[in-house]
């Protein structure tokens, strides 16, 4: 088909448990386009279970120069994206034929990459489509790269996905790597047909409800997420909560491979509550304050280490025991969101720790 059918539910999808198949068996019936599924009335302002959760399907897996990158498709479906501190609403279009999705890792260590990643996708006639992908959030795949896709119908294709530099700053384990623009090839066949029989699930736990499902296995894709807090450098200061996300703060006083000085190092590493989901893309600053009195200011350069994955950190030569340390969120993740994501990580207010 050239165009997309149109979902539509037989019934309320709101609060039903157990269910899961693909479309036919959950009572869709199929028209001229897509339809965003059911959203939760009266959300939550954190994570929350969405209506349902959409599956996705594996194209396929490559290794480039030491980088790890998968191609994956799913529904087209809505999504958030987010500018500063504002929210806009993307619907499917009735010419979007998938959501397609990208994934960057460091083959050596799992490290999943926080970059720009751009697709560019062809058929025997040429090119169909062009697009920067979105940095996203979703509640069964965590952090990725996506966006709705629109093409020419079913047939065979070549994705040629675009992974930038990595502007963060590194770890000395991870010194002079990932400086360059990489570039995977991808041939793929799209046939509506394989996309309505992925799995779509109502959930147990009623939609609206605070919580979210587990993260998707995907072979040979690195799970997005930060390390347990017991596997964190150095002194825990701390846990804390900014709408919903968590953070964990610790003071790093034995090894250099941070700052590659004897200085102290503090580690601020964000996640999302239940499954421990990367949070890139934040802009944060951090303050010292001792006897009531503010001794440093500076902001945290967001860092990718093969052990903590990417996290916010600086040096801080000026701390002592008693003082107190402000984490600011200056601006919040910047990172589309899935349903289920939308509400969280927006209205963060400063968290603070005793050193």
């Amino acid at each position: 088909m050239d165009r997309r059918r149109f979902l539509k539910t037989a019934g309320g999808l709101v609060g039903v448990a157990g269910v899961s198949g693909c479309l036919r068996r959950l009572g869709f019936e199929t028209q001229s386009a897509w339809r965003d599924p059911p959203l939760v009335e009266d959300r939550p302002d954190g994570v929350y279970h969405p209506a349902i959760v959409e599956g996705m399907g594996m194209y396929e897996t490559t290794t480039i120069d030491g980088i790890g990158v998968a191609l994956m498709h799913s529904f087209p479906h809505r999504f958030w994206r987010v500018t500063g501190t504002n929210k806009t609403k993307v619907v499917v279009s009735s010419d979007d034929s998938l959501h397609l999705m990208a994934s960057a890792w460091d083959a050596e260590s799992g490290t999943v990459l926080p970059t720009a990643v751009s697709v560019d996708v062809r058929n025997e006639e040429g090119r169909v489509s062009t697009t920067n992908l979105w940095s996203m959030l979703s509640p069964n795949m965590g952090f990725h790269y996506g966006d709705n896709v629109a093409l020419s119908g079913s047939g065979e294709y070549e994705a040629t996905v675009r992974i930038a530099p990595v502007q963060a700053a590194r770890t000395r384990p991870f010194k002079g790597r990932f400086t360059e623009m990489r570039t995977a090839q991808f041939q793929f066949t799209f046939e509506s047909a394989e996309t309505y029989d992925l799995p779509i699930r109502r959930l147990s736990k009623k939609a609206g409800t605070r919580g979210t499902v587990d993260l998707m296995q995907m072979d040979g894709v690195p799970a997005p997420v930060a390390p347990p807090k017991e596997q964190l450098p150095g002194r825990l200061l701390g846990e804390a909560s900014a709408d919903d996300a968590l953070f964990y703060v610790t003071l790093v006083t034995d090894e250099q491979r941070f700052s590659g000085t004897d200085s102290p190092y503090l580690v601020v590493s964000p996640r999302t509550p239940y499954n421990r989901v990367l949070l890139p893309g934040m802009s944060l600053s951090m303050a010292v304050e001792r006897d009531g009195q503010t001794v440093m200011q500076t902001g945290l350069d967001g860092t990718l280490d093969p052990d903590l994955g990417y996290y916010y950190g600086t040096t801080v030569d000026r701390v002592e025991r008693g003082d107190t340390v402000t984490i600011k969120i200056e601006t919040p993740p910047q990172l589309s969101r899935h349903d289920g994501y939308e509400t969280a990580f927006m209205d963060m207010s400063a968290v603070h720790f005793s050193v």
